[in-house]
């Protein structure tokens, strides 16, 4: 594994620090994906695609993701990225990693769990608020830490964290609406994780075509706020 940091250099102590994927670098939107079974993934996944999100997050509180994943790479490996989120163990990590998830992702900041995604060289992304939490995250590797819930803090925390942790890279999560995403990409987040504000109904019978839609709206006010 090359030690092409998520912020230009390893990790405090030397550790290697997994970079961010270039699917993700370059559309910077993360899709968080809870559903009643993973076998009903598809058809979202492929409206989200159409829109121009591909980078998804698939969570384990969802029954059958280990099962599916490997179909759902199948079917859309060429144009989307598959990361598991709710990751809680290091054995989840090595099980969702050998179905292929292409990183991890999980609401606590919990060494074991950071280590063992470290180890296998797969970008992870632990969940914290504080900085305690936030910089313990960072200092065992993580590619970049989310900031979870990021509704109860705003953008101008990822200025407040730079100041002791410049290098710090921070990925907003948990009620991030869409009419937020610009803040947060001119505050210098390295992408934004969305769940509900734009899933919205899609997994119980609501219109796809209006999630393509949502899907353009993140990736619009992306471009504008990052100048692309």
């Amino acid at each position: 594994m090359t030690a092409t940091a998520t912020g230009g250099r390893l990790a405090p102590g030397g550790t290697e620090r997994a970079s961010a994927s270039p699917t993700l670098l370059r559309t910077r939107a993360i899709a968080v994906l809870r559903a009643p079974h993973a076998r009903e993934y598809a058809p979202v996944v492929e409206a989200l695609a159409t829109g121009g999100v591909l980078s998804v997050e698939l969570t384990l509180s969802t029954p059958g993701v280990v099962e599916e994943l490997p179909a759902l790479l199948e079917r859309f490996g060429d144009t989307v990225e598959f990361g598991v989120g709710t990751v809680t163990t290091p054995d989840e990590v090595e099980a969702v990693v050998d179905a292929g998830a292409a990183y991890i992702v999980t609401p606590i900041t919990v060494p074991a769990i950071i280590r063992s995604a470290v180890a296998r060289g797969v970008p992870v992304y632990p969940g914290g608020l504080t900085p305690t939490e936030l910089f313990a995250g960072w200092a065992l590797g993580a590619t970049a830490v989310k900031v979870f819930p990021a509704s109860q803090v705003g953008p101008g925390y990822i200025a407040d964290l730079r100041g002791p942790f410049p290098g710090i890279q921070v990925v907003p999560s948990g009620g991030v609406g869409i009419q937020d995403i610009g803040s947060w990409i001119r505050a210098g987040a390295l992408a934004v994780s969305l769940g509900g504000p734009l899933i919205g109904d899609a997994f119980k019978g609501g219109d796809l075509g209006a999630l393509t839609d949502r899907a353009q709206r993140v990736r619009e006010e992306i471009e504008l706020a990052s100048g692309s």
